[in-house]
């Protein structure tokens, strides 16, 4: 059973179980990935790897929303984004540890050949494929830079 179907199940069975988080989580993220499919000139369906881009969009969003609601002093909206990270968490792959993030930049800088800040470019062309949806892009980035000026 592919991932937009277990999803699919799973909403069903939300819904059953009266779970009103993970029911309305669930339907934002199918909406999304049907948004997905039918944007561009032909309409397509998204496989697994296309479908977990879209659940890391997803819950950056949710993370982004808890961290904006919080600070400007809504607890209980910035608990109801961090919930729904927490259901579309369930759907994506397991997170790399910041030190598995950081071995797999180092050994792309000595693939690269990389010796600099210019070629970050290089780097994140080998790093992106092996960490997407498995890590922040923001932390990816930020350990890429640090290694590459030299701040590790």
């Amino acid at each position: 059973m592919g991932l937009k179907e277990t999803l699919q199940s799973d909403l069903t069975e939300a819904i059953r179980s009266r779970d009103e988080v993970t029911s309305g989580t669930i339907r934002m993220v199918l909406t999304a990935i049907t948004m997905e499919e039918v944007s561009g000139k032909e309409v397509r369906v998204l496989n697994d790897g296309e479908i977990i881009t879209v659940l890391s969009r997803e819950a950056k969003k949710r993370r982004e929303a808890a961290e904006a609601y919080k600070d400007a002093g809504h607890s209980d909206r910035a608990e109801l984004e961090t919930n729904e990270g927490k259901v579309i968490a369930k759907y994506l792959p397991a997170q790399l540890s910041e030190d598995e993030v950081k071995k797999i930049v180092a050994d792309a800088i000595a693939e690269a050949g990389a010796s600099g800040p210019q070629d970050m470019g290089k780097v994140m062309k080998i790093v992106q494929p092996k960490t997407a949806g498995k890590a922040d892009g923001g932390l990816v980035s930020g350990l890429v830079k640090a290694s590459l000026t030299g701040g590790n």
